[in-house]
């Protein structure tokens, strides 16, 4: 097929301007064994940022591929980070080098919780879609999956010393779940509203829950072993024979149950200053500080105080309690003292932090003596750190770095490229930033007014700003310093234009007016040598409706204005006189632009359409429905009829104005895209986004044929209603609380189709083989081989049994089982038969126990009904139970074979192991400080 006309596809290049996306939370990590609490690592969109805090500059990427990140949870051993994404995938990247092996895929919304065990060997995650999923990290796939939430998770927390799992959720509810039986054994029904977040204290021997403007404590008892296998068996077997049971026995059986594990009881409440909802919740690694704040600006932090210190404390209590009622022994009866222990005495208020914006997100490390390190992400795409000593009282924080130059508090609203493509700027409510293009570094910074539009001056020394209030400020770039503001509009201004000469502007305001604007260069009175750029007024239009956006034609005979009412004004540039009127659109047009030869006029409206329009006659050529929402902006690219949008709905798309197609569409922002701009050379765009980002996209030489964007946008929404699809309801059947992790995808479906393809292939050869040896038996001699399949010769003329198993091998650990789940029960004999013979060769044994023992949980019922099946599953039973017997065997006498190694190297060099010598000199220094801390107290 031929290309009629070619077009060049546009590709993301970079992301910049964001600190930190507030979606997200923050964390603390560590980078090749370097300092505690210099690092730090934060959302941006897709993309995992880590920040080197002291020098305020960016160390590390974690690349995202599409969908924005929710959570992130460092690794115990800070070797590796847990990212969780918007649709409910998972991520472990690797520090030392940022690259990802490991990825789960389980849920069907945002992962909103993550957290690791004690040794890191599991991981549990939590959901917008309700669930819970249990994974696996060294066998890199999921345990199981756990079902009882009624609204989205918010905290997930592992035991250390029971293999017990604690979750709050939206729902109000925290519930306990029993990790050996897969089951929810006690939910807490305690609280009025959404639980937001909580944490273990004392030993894990209490659960501090945050929901509304308090903190409730709960004391967590823990049943002793003895107890669990005594009374309750009884009282549950005497129950199970009692038909006639009332529902109050129902529930007290219940209660003997949950009693089994562990009991919760309230024992009070920690009251914060703020009024408003909890946000997140968090202790330092040893649970002496905790850390709260709500959507407000600030950080609470309350001491923990240790068992020793409050035995210390009860202890001069009940000393001065004692004193006290003997002094009153006259007066009357002597009453043997009482000390009552209250929360308010173990969990003391320290201090409080005020940052400079909403906290969104915290994170704390506690440094050597006593000093506490706090990071903040707040919601103005702004990182800060304090540190404040606890061991003093009242202590007060010092604020110690604060990121704020890599991107804009507020959104950026309008954007320019140079004239020589090479600088960007962009302008927020509060500043202008300059920025180089290769580097993505920013270089000049400038406090303005709340931004609407800008442009640079021919020249690139300086940028004017149009103004929410009307005015017009004008920068000088070398210097960065503001040289004048100009009152221009008494309205918003909402538009401005570079007339096609290059001797002045064009704006147009609120106050239903478009002014002309001359460039001129005065004597600065500051330095009477120099001379500084100002803009003379020169001509005004007045228009009976606000005005939203003005262009001038290229040629500078038009000009274009769009007004309140809907419609679109031609005027003449010279005499101003009108010319045509555009209407069509239903709601006020947003964004126009003018082709470079003024032939065409495209124009997009908060009707989600797109129109393109003859300046010849003001014909409608076309009108197409662009976006799911506003078209924000509109510009074509230089000398040519091509076109891009941007909308509300998250997308940039590339227009063809002459034949009316779509060519491109960009995705990457993740909220809606206010504006764009195209560089002079139509190489670059640069776009910006309420998600704080800004997005390069480059040209690249690669030609796009519209047949296979459409083929490619189709398999794309085919993978997202696959993703979104839901588990089949058997009527009848009440679901259970544990189900498999994984989720069927395309990664999923496809692995199958693969295996299928190699057992089909398998089935093939293996016919073509028996075919032969018959083939040999009448003739009476021997006859040339078949010939091989070329799949197998390509993989180096291997048997097509060792090709079945080399896919299995190939299939993603985490993909496994749900690829196996989507593999049709007639591909399962020959697996079954597959599985004995690699068993009987030990070929990757455990990958085949795993497969088979999910096949048979799978189809169990399938199985054992077929005759045919039973003695294949007989001899899989004892060639499995032999083989892994054997494995075991040589596992132990490896690992003893190694400790016998540690040892005799040890004895003869006379050193211990790196770790154990760590170890070892820990302890010892504990006994050091001890001993200094008890000869303190003698002298």
């Amino acid at each position: 097929m031929g290309l009629t006309k070619q077009y060049l596809r546009y590709v993301a290049s970079a992301v910049f301007g964001v600190i930190g996306s507030p979606k997200a939370n923050i964390a603390y990590v560590t980078l090749r064994g370097g300092e505690k609490g210099r690092y730090v690592a934060v959302a941006a969109c897709e993309h995992v940022f880590v920040w080197d805090v002291r020098k305020a500059e960016k160390v590390l990427i974690l690349e995202g591929k599409k969908h924005e990140v929710t959570h992130l949870c460092p690794s115990p051993d800070g070797i590796h980070i847990a990212v969780g994404y918007e649709d409910g995938a998972l991520r472990i990247f690797s520090l030392l080098n940022g690259e990802s092996n490991v990825s789960f895929n389980g849920h069907k919304s945002a992962v909103t919780a993550i957290q690791y065990d004690a040794l890191g060997a599991r991981l549990v995650t939590g959901s917008r879609d309700t669930d819970v999923i249990v994974w696996d990290v060294i066998n890199e796939c999921g345990l199981y999956r756990l079902k009882g939430h009624k609204d989205a998770v918010t905290q997930v927390l592992f035991l250390k010393n029971k293999n017990l799992l604690v979750t709050s959720s939206k729902d109000t509810f925290v519930k306990w779940w029993d990790l050996d039986t897969q089951h929810c054994f006690k939910t807490m029904a305690g609280h009025r509203s959404e639980v937001w977040g909580m944490t273990l204290l004392s030993q894990e021997k209490r659960l501090l829950t945050g929901s509304d403007s308090e903190l409730r404590a709960w004391d967590i008892n823990y049943t002793e072993e003895g107890k669990e296998a005594g009374e309750p068996h009884e009282k549950k077997g005497k129950s199970l024979l009692d038909d006639g049971a009332d529902e109050e026995k129902d529930e007290g059986q219940d209660e003997e149950l949950e009693e089994r594990v562990l009991s919760c009881k309230k024992v009070g409440s920690v009251l914060r200053e703020a009024r408003d909802r909890v946000v997140s919740l968090m202790t330092d690694s040893k649970a002496r500080v905790l850390l709260c704040h709500g959507t407000d600006a600030t950080l609470e932090i309350f001491s923990v105080l240790s068992e020793e210190e409050i035995q210390r404390k009860m202890h001069k209590k009940l000393k001065k309690a004692k004193k006290k009622a003997k002094s009153q022994e006259g007066e009357g009866d002597a009453v043997e003292p009482t000390v009552e222990r209250k929360l308010s005495e173990e969990i003391l208020r320290l201090a409080s932090i005020k940052a400079s914006g909403k906290i969104r997100s915290v994170d704390c490390l506690m440094a050597p003596r006593g000093e506490l390190k706090v990071v903040l992400l707040l919601q103005n795409n702004k990182v800060e750190t304090y540190t404040l000593l606890t061991s003093i009282n009242n202590p007060t924080a010092d604020k110690t770095a604060c990121l704020t130059l890599g991107g804009h508090r507020t959104d950026a609203r309008t954007l320019a490229f140079s004239s020589d493509n090479i600088a960007i700027l962009s302008a927020s409510g509060d500043t202008v930033k300059v920025w180089n293009r290769s580097t993505l570094q920013v270089i000049r910074t400038m406090a303005c007014e709340y931004a609407l539009c800008s442009l640079f001056v021919p020249g690139d020394r300086q940028v004017i700003v149009g103004t929410k209030s009307g005015k017009l400020q004008i920068f000088d770039l070398a210097s960065g310093s503001l040289l004048e503001t100009t009152d221009a509009h008494t309205g918003a201004l909402w538009s401005m234009c570079l007339s096609p000469d290059q001797r002045g502007i064009v704006t147009g305001g609120a106050d239903k007016t478009v002014k002309f604007w001359d460039f001129e260069l005065v004597k600065d009175q500051e330095s009477a040598q120099n001379k500084r750029l100002t803009v003379q007024h020169t001509r005004t239009l007045q228009l009976d409706e606000d005005v939203l956006y003005v262009r001038i034609s290229p040629d500078q005979r038009l000009l274009a204005v769009s007004l309140l009412d809907c419609t679109v004004k031609i005027f003449f540039t010279d005499t101003l006189k009108f010319f045509l009127s555009l209407y069509g659109h239903k709601l006020p047009v947003l964004c126009l632009d003018i082709s470079h030869d003024s032939s065409l006029i495209a124009t997009g409206s908060a009707d989600r359409n797109v129109k393109v329009w003859g300046l010849d006659f003001g014909d409608c050529h076309r009108s197409m429905f662009a976006h799911d929402d506003s078209v924000m902006f509109l510009q074509f690219v230089p000398k040519t009829h091509l076109f891009f949008t941007a909308g509300k709905d998250r997308k940039i798309k590339q227009w063809d104005a002459d034949k009316f197609e779509r060519i491109q569409t960009l995705e990457g922002h993740h909220r809606e895209v206010w504006c764009l701009a195209i560089s002079p050379s139509g190489d670059h765009i640069v776009s910006s986004s309420h998600d704080k980002s800004l997005r390069l996209w480059e040209r690249t030489r690669e030609p796009i044929i519209l047949e296979e964007e459409k083929e490619t946008e189709r398999e794309a929404e085919f993978e997202e209603s696959m993703a979104k699809g839901d588990e089949p309801v058997v009527p009848g059947e009440t679901p259970s609380e544990a189900g498999p992790a994984g989720k069927k995808t395309v990664e999923t479906v496809k692995a199958a189709e693969r295996i299928m393809e190699a057992l089909e292939l398998y089935r093939e050869e293996t016919q073509k083989m028996e075919e032969h040896s018959e083939a040999c038996k009448e003739a009476g001699k021997k006859l040339p081989p078949p010939k091989t399949n070329p799949i197998l010769v390509a993989f180096g003329n291997i048997s097509p049994s060792r090709y079945v198993l080399d896919v299995l091998k190939k299939v993603r650990s985490s993909e496994l089982e749900v690829s196996l789940l989507v593999l049709p029960f007639p591909y399962v004999p020959d697996l079954l038969r597959l599985f004995n013979t690699y068993i009987q060769s030990g070929l990757e044994v455990e990958l085949v126990c795993r497969c088979l023992f999910f096949l048979l949980r799978i189809h169990f019922g399938q199985i054992t009904s077929n005759q045919m099946l039973l003695s294949v599953i007989d001899e899989l039973r004892t060639n499995t139970i032999s083989k892994v017997t054997e494995i075991r065997g040589i596992f132990g006498f490896n690992s003893a074979g190694l400790q016998f190694l540690q040892r005799e190297i040890e004895h003869k060099e006379d050193v211990m192991f790196f770790a154990d010598a760590t170890d070892r000199f820990e302890q010892k220094k504990r006994k050091r400080k001890k001993r200094e801390r008890a000869i303190l107290t003698l002298t």
